[in-house]
């Protein structure tokens, strides 16, 4: 008897979990179709194409003759195809899939800033009839490009053996993986740790009736929030500097460009996420809402703002929306004075941008706000 009355009881229990889940859209939105828009928008990304796209920055100092002295010429000669000036090698395999290569040709300085940038991850120079390989070797999407173009060059019409070519390790601070992802990190560190640090806080103090006591002391809105991003920025400032201090100790990384720039850059994108996480966290009391609304916020610009990887990989027509999102306008403007040496009149936009967002989320968040 007493076993039956168990079961009866979580029997019951489960139903009146799974009632109060459909009973709220929210939850089986962000729970269920969510999920499958984010599958969805990372198949474009990283699913197998008909065809593969990938870029290579091609160094020509003898001008643009000199191509024709390589082996790389005798290649593009036996695929004449030339675009808007570059050089398209559309390469086919039944079953490793189609890639199309495409050589851009550009001085030392513009191939460089293309590399900091993530545009392309391979160099290739033409001196004197010889190819010379610049990339990272700790970077695995370079160092399957070189695979690429040095079994195509070597495998074309006219056979080069493999003493010709020589492979130059990149030096050159701002160009390594590493250079890259770090500007990345620093600003999706920022994006985290508001969102949830001052979106979870007020949504679970709301959820556990603290807010209400708070506005019986009284209290004022804006003190409050204003205090809880003082406290974040200050967590933020702390936990960027130790990111760096390990990075310069022990990458040996440096800051190129303006550090006055570098930091009204960093105080705009806590402003601008602040500001945002003041938005979305309100109105709400639902723990689960708020994860979903906090998850709907971080997740897409951390999958989509190149922090790992450049969005140059995602469809062209993509490109325009994800670089004016927030965090891509913060890791754009850190990459480019960590690595290319920017200083304010170059990341005044990006600062602009981020400190109005900032500042309009926070007023119409406190507009809005609810204590319980």
């Amino acid at each position: 008897m007493i076993q039956k009355i168990t079961n009866h009881q979580l029997y019951r229990l489960i139903s009146a979990h799974i009632l109060e889940i459909v009973r709220e859209p929210a939850v089986l939105f962000w729970g269920i179709i969510f999920p499958i828009l984010m599958a969805w928008g990372l198949g474009i990304a990283f699913s197998n194409k008909k065809d593969i796209n990938r870029e290579v920055a091609l160094i020509l100092p003898q001008g643009i003759s000199s191509i024709h002295q390589s082996a790389l010429g005798d290649i593009i000669e036996h695929y004449p195809a030339k675009i808007n000036g570059d050089f398209y090698l559309p390469l086919k395999n039944a079953k490793l899939g189609d890639v199309n290569l495409t050589f851009h040709p550009y001085t030392q300085e513009e191939a460089n800033v293309q590399l900091k940038k993530g545009t392309v991850s391979l160099i290739v120079l033409i001196d004197k009839g010889k190819l010379y390989y610049h990339f990272d070797p700790a970077n695995a999407d370079a160092q399957l490009l070189y695979q690429l173009v040095k079994g195509v060059v070597n495998n074309g019409p006219q056979y080069y053996s493999s003493h010709q070519d020589e492979i130059q390790p990149l030096t050159l601070a701002g160009t390594r993986y590493i250079d890259f992802l770090l500007p990345g990190l620093l600003a999706m560190g920022i994006m985290m740790s508001t969102s949830w640090g001052i979106s979870y806080t007020l949504i679970e103090r709301r959820s556990k009736k603290l807010l209400r006591r708070m506005v019986a002391t009284p209290m004022k809105k804006s003190n409050l929030l204003i205090a809880l991003i003082s406290a974040r920025f200050i967590m933020n400032v702390m936990e960027a500097s130790l990111l760096f201090l390990f990075a310069w100790l022990y990458f040996d990384m440096q800051v190129q460009g303006n550090l006055f720039a570098l930091a009204l850059l960093f105080i705009s994108g806590n402003m601008a996420f602040s500001g945002i996480s003041i938005l979305i966290s309100s109105h709400t009391s639902n723990t689960e809402v708020g994860n979903g609304l906090i998850n709907a916020v971080v997740t897409p610009m951390m999958v989509l703002s190149g922090i790992f990887f450049s969005y140059t990989h995602f469809p062209e027509w993509t490109l325009p929306f994800i670089k004016n999102l927030p965090l891509t306008m913060l890791a754009d403007g850190v990459r480019s004075i960590f690595n290319e040496g920017a200083g304010l009149l170059e990341v005044w936009k990006q600062i602009a941008v981020l400190s109005v967002t900032g500042i309009v989320s926070f007023i119409i968040g406190l507009k809005i706000f609810k204590w319980y």
